[in-house]
């Protein structure tokens, strides 16, 4: 593996990054030392720094607790985008499902249906729309960009129809535990994400099923003549994108106390762009799930300066297109050197 990237089939013996005659402790630091999660978080530490000096607000629980909630979305969908950019699958649809997902517990649990429940058929709706995808792209041959631009926009759509265009509120009180509420001091929702972050990044690393994602994204055609079912991976990760973004919009729906139908908007964008950032290529078969959370958080660093510092909100667009244009550039750019 060279960068998180798998280069050899399944069962052939990896080869050393490093002389045989270095010693253990220098290829580690070698290891360490180019490590884009390393660098990624160096970063951070940077920016975290540079926001303290320039803002004495930045550093108060306040802030720092609104800064963790509202970058939780972005990051549940950031665990399962990895493994579908990893697997060379690409989604736009997760922001509208995200909104859709929301507008749909909310109808549920309006309608007196038990809070798990509600949550449960959401995350089934999501599974059903992921397969749809995964469907049309593995087995029909779609290009992913044009079949989730299409699911983004029925999904849209479908959001502005059920929900009547407008917003859902009157949710019971207990459902806003996961968005608002608190255990040890520190909100439900970034106990949720540390998890998902930790067991994903986990099990990706060294889960020998789910590394299957990597040799899929690597080739195809080679993964399908050592006998992985490529198909079904490629399914599976569409079917893991959307349910994650499901569970993303229940727990916006839970944070804000209502269902928005435009909610979501530009989601897909900056989640795209922090797993790029955090070392995920567009071509699949490279990324890891830790990476992309640093991406999340820089992501959020970077939106959270702005409003501390009194830019206008209508700049967070461009500055998020132009890390993610800049995040592209550098993915590239990396490739020429690799192969130079």
């Amino acid at each position: 593996m060279t960068g998180n990237k798998l280069d050899v089939a399944p069962g052939s013996v990896l080869p050393a990054r490093t002389a045989l005659n270095e010693s253990g402790s220098r290829r580690a630091l070698h290891g360490l030392l180019q490590a884009r999660e390393l660098r990624l978080f160096l970063v951070i530490v940077a920016a975290v720094l540079l926001l303290r000096l320039s803002t004495p607000t930045f550093l108060t629980s306040a802030n720092l607790s609104a800064l963790g909630i509202g970058m939780a979305t972005d990051a549940i969908i950031a665990v399962a985008m990895t493994v579908l950019l990893v697997g060379g699958g690409f989604d736009l649809s997760v922001g509208s499902m995200l909104a859709f997902a929301g507008v749909i517990v909310a109808l549920l649990l309006n309608q007196g249906m038990p809070i798990g429940l509600g949550i449960l058929i959401t995350l089934v709706v999501g599974a059903l729309i992921g397969s749809i995808n995964g469907f049309l792209v593995a087995r029909v041959k779609v290009n992913p960009l044009i079949t989730t631009l299409g699911m983004m926009t029925i999904l849209s759509s479908a959001t502005l129809v059920v929900s009547g265009g407008s917003a859902q509120t009157g949710l019971p009180k207990e459902f806003f535990f996961l968005g608002q509420g608190y255990i040890l001091d520190i909100p439900v929702a970034i106990w949720i994400v540390l998890i998902l972050v930790l067991v994903g990044d986990f099990l990706l690393r060294r889960a020998r099923w789910l590394r299957l994602v990597y040799y899929v994204g690597n080739n195809k055609e080679a993964a399908a003549l050592t006998g992985i079912k490529v198909n079904r991976v490629l399914i599976f990760t569409y079917i893991l994108t959307a349910v994650a973004a499901a569970f993303a919009g229940i727990i916006a729906t839970s944070r804000l106390s209502s269902a928005f139908p435009l909610a979501g908007k530009g989601t897909e964008l900056r989640v795209i762009a922090a797993c790029v950032i955090g070392g995920c290529s567009l071509s699949g078969g490279e990324g890891t799930i830790f990476g992309a959370f640093l991406g999340v958080v820089l992501m959020a660093l970077i939106n959270n300066a702005l409003v501390l510092l009194n830019v206008s909100v209508y700049w967070q667009g461009i500055v998020s297109g132009l890390v993610l244009l800049a995040a592209v550039i550098f993915d590239i750019w990396s490739k020429r050197q690799q192969r130079a």
